[in-house]
């Protein structure tokens, strides 16, 4: 088979794994992250704490508990997710979830109170103060997509557990080049490769540029 016949599936079903994965995340996880950035209540510390656990879980461990839970056996094997695309992301969102709330919520808590009680000495509302840290925060909240982008790209043991590495239907970059490279297949590992440190380097060149922009 040609290297181009096996790259571009490879690399479409990757990034969109990926990007449905780090969206979802989003999705929840910046609502959340903002939330516990701006509250404080009884209880926060055990949330944080959950989320910095979240931060540093094994991919492996993931996957192998999505694996028990989607399998014949398991509880939600009626879903028939195991080894299809759906559940790699369905891994990939519980190990980026966590990253989108812990860096959004430091971003967010980092802001000065002060500017809150400044905006809300001249009238502003509640919401519109809270808005405007959030605004402040931008470049965190950010990184936080970012981070949980490349997390989720650069993910191996996971989506392999859940999606098997089935060619032409899970098989995606990472587990690609691990696999050529056992096949001594150095050429596409090699390019597989490039692409993940080159979509690494745009998002952060995005993120910096953004940054020297945002500044006063």
């Amino acid at each position: 088979m040609e290297m181009n016949s096996q790259f571009w599936p490879i690399l479409f079903l990757s990034l969109r794994v990926s990007g449905l994965a780090v969206a979802i995340s989003s999705i929840i996880g910046l609502p959340l992250g903002v939330w516990l950035g701006l509250r404080r209540f009884r209880g926060k510390s055990i949330l944080i704490g959950l989320v910095q656990t979240g931060m540093a879980m094994p991919p492996v461990v993931v996957g192998l508990l999505l694996y028990l839970l989607l399998s014949r056996s398991g509880p939600l094997g009626s879903w028939e997710w195991l080894f299809t695309p759906a559940a790699m992301i369905l891994a990939q969102v519980l190990l980026c979830l966590p990253f989108v709330v812990g860096i959004s919520m430091a971003a967010v808590a980092a802001v000065p109170r002060e500017l809150q009680w400044q905006l809300r000495s001249i009238g502003a509302s509640e919401r519109q103060s809270q808005w405007a840290m959030v605004c402040e925060a931008r470049t965190g909240i950010l990184l936080a997509v970012a981070t949980a982008f490349g997390r989720s790209l650069s993910e191996v043991g996971a989506v392999w557990l859940v999606g098997g590495n089935i060619e032409g239907q899970t098989r995606v970059m990472t587990t690609a080049i691990v696999l050529e490279t056992g096949k001594g297949h150095f050429s596409l590992a090699l390019l597989l490769g490039a692409v993940l440190l080159s979509v690494a380097l745009a998002i952060n060149i995005v993120i910096v540029r953004y940054q020297w922009r945002a500044l006063p």
